[in-house]
């Protein structure tokens, strides 16, 4: 079953196909993770392939948690020390002049570096793992908790203080492996020894954690929730596939890469190129764009935070839809898909608009504001395109000015991403035309 054949948004409460405005359009359900009884409802012949997936992820979460718990264990550690923080920054620089990977702070930064990676093989988000080595029994991840938790809020943990541990959220895990393959590349074979391993573990964890039908989860080993769902938010998926196929290619900094990996680089990759074609929103017998997630099972859209419901992502599509663009030989399928795209973002841009502070002081608001934009909304609903909103208490509104103060100002409700998307597609287009 693929996107195609589900319904075009699964809310709660279905949103009223109304002309008028309501206060609340719908209740945002959560995101379903990967069961044991959920692979039981799959068609026979897919159901061991998953089997094994879970599995697998299950014995590996309890491996990563045992060898930290024997750590401490062994080195008297009763209050784990906490990584350092790093929201934004970027401690791994990955545009820093050639010669300054061989050098002195490059090399100590990677030897760090390797010591948060997980038994697993990748990394957690939020934290700088360059700037010391992890002591034994040092926690691989910063806090990464939710300030603003509340009973069945759906970014709970499945367990206190063991989240996004790997994960590929907020480019953590592909951002260490860049950074590391600049460092191995301006070294010797000898001296690169742990930093290719490491290197080399992290590659082994990102096709580990690949969905049989090609998807990658926002976090693995799993953790339960909207976590466990196919994620192009933040362009996750985007970097993974960018990332497998530079190493496919040899490009400069991969040429490390030995002929058998960079060959499961590109199998992975054309794995991942076809999850993104079957997930393509289908609406009134039309392709659409993406969601920011959708269900590993089904490959329908589904929701993620309180506030981040199932519905057509005009930022993560744009981000979609540029990738599907740099590939070199693209098929009749990626052609319609961009296609297809590139149509609906044309459709749904909104202009002489701007989301800026209102007047009256409460808070950003979407206003006339003559010769602004292109812009879109975040959030579309499947069907009507209309935009939607959402607040921490999972309602779902059609008018960005009914939410709370907080969301309002704390999120990014609108966005130009799809008049970049077009601007390269004006130009791709010479080459691929509708027919």
């Amino acid at each position: 079953m693929n996107a195609k054949t589900l319904p075009p948004l699964r809310l709660a409460a279905a949103l009223a196909a109304s002309a008028l405005s309501a206060a609340v359009v719908g209740t945002n359900p959560p995101s379903l993770p990967l069961t044991v009884e959920r692979i039981a409802s799959l068609p026979s012949a897919q159901q061991p392939a998953w089997r094994d997936y879970l599995g697998r992820s299950i014995k590996q979460r309890a491996a990563d948690q045992k060898l930290l718990a024997d750590e401490r264990k062994k080195s008297g550690v009763k209050e784990a020390p906490v990584p350092p923080e790093a929201r934004g920054a970027r401690p791994m620089p990955l545009n820093s002049p050639a010669a300054w990977y061989a050098g002195d702070d490059a090399r100590r930064r990677a030897d760090h570096l390797i010591t948060f990676q997980t038994p697993a093989g990748g990394w957690s988000k939020n934290l700088n793992p360059t700037d010391h080595a992890r002591a034994p029994g040092e926690g691989y991840s910063h806090d990464n908790t939710s300030r603003f938790l509340a009973s069945g809020d759906h970014d709970s943990p499945a367990e206190s203080h063991w989240s996004y541990i790997g994960t590929f959220d907020n480019d953590a895990t592909i951002s260490e492996l860049r950074f590391l393959a600049k460092v191995v590349t301006a070294a010797d074979e000898k001296t690169s020894t742990a930093w290719r391993t490491s290197f080399m573990r992290g590659l082994d964890y990102i096709i580990a954690a690949q969905y049989p039908n090609g998807g990658w989860p926002q976090v693995y080993p799993l953790d339960g929730g909207y976590h466990d769902a196919i994620t192009f938010n933040d362009g996750a998926i985007v970097n993974i596939l960018t990332l497998l196929h530079d190493i496919a290619d040899g490009k400069s900094e991969f040429i490390f890469v030995p002929a058998e990996p960079r060959a499961r680089a590109a199998a992975a990759a054309q794995r991942g190129l076809r999850c993104i074609l079957q997930t393509q929103i289908v609406a009134a017998g039309r392709r659409t764009v993406w969601c920011q997630q959708h269900d590993m099972l089904t490959l329908a859209p589904t929701s993620a935070r309180n506030y981040e419901m199932p519905s057509q992502a005009g930022g993560e599509s744009a981000g979609l839809a540029i990738f599907l663009m740099s590939l070199r030989r693209p098929t009749p399928e990626v052609v319609a898909a961009v296609q297809a795209a590139a149509a609906w973002f044309e459709k749904t841009a909104l202009r002489d608009v701007a989301f800026r502070p209102a007047p009256d002081g409460s808070g950003r608001a979407l206003l006339a504001a003559p010769g602004a934009g292109p812009t879109w909304p975040r959030y579309s609903q499947i069907g009507t395109d209309r935009p939607l909103f959402g607040d921490r208490d999972k309602s779902i509104h059609d008018h960005v000015e009914e939410i709370s103060q907080e969301r309002r100002n704390g999120y990014g409700w609108f966005g130009d991403g799809p008049k970049r998307a077009l601007d390269r597609y004006a130009t791709w287009a010479k080459d691929f035309p509708v027919k």
